[in-house]
């Protein structure tokens, strides 16, 4: 028996989120049905990050434990021909039999896209976020920079989640003007249920000038999720990179 970690991307628009869910399509119920039907074997993959309904991914990563000879470098090729246009393998290697994806020390990076235009353009609507209202981006900039650092992020979790603690650390937090995009990078630890679409949604509030970015640092303080903005839309939302740190 071996173990092999996947690098997996993916549209996440018409999959209800990563994780295996009864009756309807998700990211692990693809992969494991094209890993079953190619190795003969009953395959269940261990996802890192459980990406949302509607969030795409450019490099999650995936384990699952097999008895197959095929080379861990041949399995992309196989198992794309398996999977739907909208999931693709970028990369499989032999890891070490005891790795679990989240339980490593790992750091993620995800960004944020806005349209901030007077009209919608329809190649951008799956990937992200069309607002015609004008944002202020010093004052996102602004903002941005209370949230960098070690804090309690309660304000900035759905109530739905489960999480023993919400304590995380954010690396880098960034908004930057690309045309008429708004790019919101952020890297971090982890993040909480909803963490990286809550601070997009509040950083636009501080943007259309609703709040103050000083009013960051009372939000984190509240530890309370009715003091932060909306939570963004999904389609926004992608993963772009996954280090795991020694």
């Amino acid at each position: 028996m071996k173990r092999i970690k996947l690098t997996v991307a993916y549209d996440g628009t018409d999959f209800h989120g990563w994780q295996l869910q009864p009756g309807v399509r998700t990211v692990e119920g693809d992969l494991n049905h094209a890993l079953c039907t190619l190795l003969g074997e009953e395959i269940q993959v261990i996802g890192a990050s459980r990406t949302d309904s509607g969030v795409h991914a450019l490099c999650n990563v995936a384990v699952f434990d097999t008895k197959t000879r095929i080379p861990a470098e041949k399995l992309p090729y196989a198992l794309n021909q398996r999977l739907p246009e909208d999931v693709r393998v970028q990369s499989a290697e032999e890891t070490a039999e005891d790795f679990h994806p989240r339980r490593c020390r790992s750091r993620k990076t995800y960004e944020y896209r806005i349209l901030n235009s007077r009209f919608p353009i329809p190649t951008k609507r799956r990937y992200s976020y069309f607002t015609y209202v004008p944002l202020d981006i010093n004052k996102m900039k602004e903002a941005a920079a209370y949230l960098v650092g070690e804090h309690d992020f309660a304000s900035f979790c759905a109530a739905a989640s489960v999480a023993e603690t919400t304590v995380r650390t954010i690396y880098g937090l960034s908004v930057e003007k690309e045309g008429e995009e708004i790019l919101i990078r952020v890297c971090g630890s982890g993040f909480l249920y909803n963490m990286v679409r809550i601070i997009a949604g509040t950083l636009m509030e501080a943007g259309r000038g609703r709040m103050e970015p000083g009013q960051m640092r009372q939000i984190l303080d509240a530890k309370d999720r009715q003091t932060a903005g909306p939570t963004a839309p999904a389609c926004g939302l992608t993963l772009v990179k996954y280090e795991y740190l020694e």
